[in-house]
């Protein structure tokens, strides 16, 4: 193989895991967790906003955002997501991973703090500030996805690339769970300080005036650990990979690589000319589709299908507690008491639920492997959907909330141990260096693209808590699961090999090779570049 002939590739690919390992994972795992926070922490506010700006007395009802209001509050980061992946995609494979990492970091900082604040003080002003930062916050999230996977691949040794990546994505369980935990927190001091009664019995005074500085709260501290980790991402050198394979500059990734993990690499300049030589098609040019136009259909249906189910899911949860009994009704509380109960509620089912799935699959990925973990996620998320759906009637009663509560939870975990983890992982390893930035952000795109099918389409059916539609929701998305199932068959199993065996990379270095040496040498390159 052509990673044993390039000593940077194949020092990289047998590193021992070491302490920098593990500080990658952190500092690429804060970007995620702030991810997380960011993104789903607007689920536990979403509430509030609408009791805080939208109620209206002749309804004797709490106010609640309208659907469209809802829909872009929710769903406006999302859209600035599926942008930043493919603006910041595109640049980590024309300027270099480390160039563009520290800008991602700044702009989810800023836009998190500006997130909190309003330019006026009607509905329409409040909300558009905050629609505006929320789209330019996700910009910051987009870029993120495929500069973390990528940086993270290129890193890790290949015995243990599938656990790495899975770790850094298993930050977001952790956001989610902060999310929720801040939330509560918040809601509670302030609950305790300046508590309203439940609005049946003061409709005005149950939404308390000093609501309005607790999502701003929530939201604002979303920019914290993109703050604390951006000295540490910055100190962090171009992946050896991108500098040898892509500025063409082994000496340097030598060097870099030389640095940070306690590995001995020779430069081997003539055989980086050599590797290259064999690999210059262009992204979409028919010898790429050729070679991955399958994988890439596969990283980008499954992500698109998974996101649906995944996104519906964590931005619904809010409308579904109260028929759970996880929360009480909206009249029998004040505003923060309804803020804290939701944000209770989700820290509870994203603890129990979404957390061990991330680390199962962290645990398991390199021993069942990437394939059958996605393959067996989708079936199981699809099996507890339809339960739901078709059981709805008889789970909403108060008497079976834990059963409920069991099986949305499962829906969770399965959700994690399964095609959530695998479809960041896969797109990270399946493509070649000069455009795995790109076709990750591809991928993770077509995710956002079935997120805000979520975001906007199947979020209208929870919104008013009506039974029928709740059954209808959970049905759609048991359908969606089980088409990821079979879409999943277009991917391959990538545990154990190195990057540039899994994308023929070496194939194409071994062709090189073959082309500029004599005829009897054929035979022996063969055997030593295809194993």
């Amino acid at each position: 193989m052509a990673s044993n002939s390039i000593s940077v590739l194949n020092a990289l690919d047998n590193a021992r895991t070491q302490w920098y390992h593990v500080t990658a994972i952190v500092i690429a795992g804060m970007g995620f967790f702030t991810d997380a926070y960011d993104l789903f922490c607007i689920s536990t506010v979403s509430k509030l906003l609408g009791r805080l700006y939208y109620y209206d007395p002749t309804t004797g009802k709490p106010g609640k955002l309208p659907h469209s209001v809802n829909n872009m509050v929710i769903g406006v980061a999302l859209v600035g997501t599926l942008t930043g992946q493919l603006f910041f995609g595109y640049l980590g494979d024309k300027l270099g991973r480390k160039k563009v990492y520290g800008v991602t970091l700044i702009l989810m900082a800023l836009c998190a703090i500006c997130s909190g604040l309003s330019f006026g003080y009607s509905p329409k002003a409040v909300m558009g500030t905050l629609c505006f930062f929320r789209f330019w916050l996700g910009f910051g999230i987009g870029g993120d996805y495929p500069l973390s996977a990528t940086i993270m691949s290129e890193y890790a040794n290949k015995k243990t690339r599938g656990a790495f990546i899975a770790a850094v994505f298993a930050m977001q369980g952790v956001g989610i769970i902060f999310a929720g935990l801040v939330s509560m927190i918040i809601s509670r001091l302030f609950l305790s300080m300046y508590g309203g009664p439940s609005f049946k019995n003061e409709p005005v005074f149950s939404t308390e005036p000093e609501a309005d500085y607790v999502w701003r709260i929530v939201l604002m501290l979303g920019a914290l650990p993109a703050i604390l980790t951006f000295y540490w991402r910055m100190k962090m050198p171009e992946t050896g990979r991108y500098t040898a394979l892509i500025e063409g500059n082994a000496k340097q990734a030598a060097a870099d690589m030389g640095q940070v993990l306690d590995i001995e690499i020779h430069a081997d300049q003539e055989k980086v000319a050599q590797f290259n030589s064999g690999n210059e098609y262009k992204l979409f040019s028919s010898e790429f589709f050729a070679r991955h136009g399958k994988h890439l259909i596969g990283t980008t249906t499954t992500w698109f299908l998974l996101d649906i189910a995944f996104y519906s899911q964590n931005l619904t949860q809010k409308d579904i507690f109260p028929v759970m009994g996880l929360t009480q009704d909206a009249v029998n509380v004040s505003a923060l008491r309804e803020m804290f109960e939701t944000s209770r509620a989700m820290f509870v089912i994203a603890l129990f639920g979404t957390f061990p799935g991330y680390w199962f699959t962290v645990g398991f990925i390199e021993k069942i492997g990437r394939f059958y973990i996605q393959l067996v996620g989708f079936f199981m998320m699809s099996v507890f959907m339809f339960i739901i759906g078709i059981k709805y009637d008889y789970l909403k009663n108060k008497d079976h909330k834990w059963t409920f509560a069991a099986l949305y939870g499962l829906t969770f975990f399965f959700a994690n141990f399964g095609p959530n983890s695998t479809t960041f992982v896969l797109p990270a390893e399946l493509f070649p260096t000069r455009v795995r930035s790109t076709c990750h952000a591809l991928s993770a795109a077509s995710g956002k693209a079935g997120a805000m099918i979520g975001a906007f389409g199947i979020q209208n059916y929870t919104l008013d808590g009506k039974v029928s539609q709740i059954k209808k929701a959970m049905i759609i998305l048991a359908v969606t699961n089980l088409m990821g199932f079979f879409f999943t068959f277009l991917v391959s199993e990538t545990k154990g090999r190195s990057l540039e065996e899994i994308s023929g990379e070496d194939a194409g270095y071994g062709e090189a090779q073959v082309a500029g040496r004599p005829q009897e040498n054929w035979e022996e390159d063969s055997r030593n570049n295809y194993g």
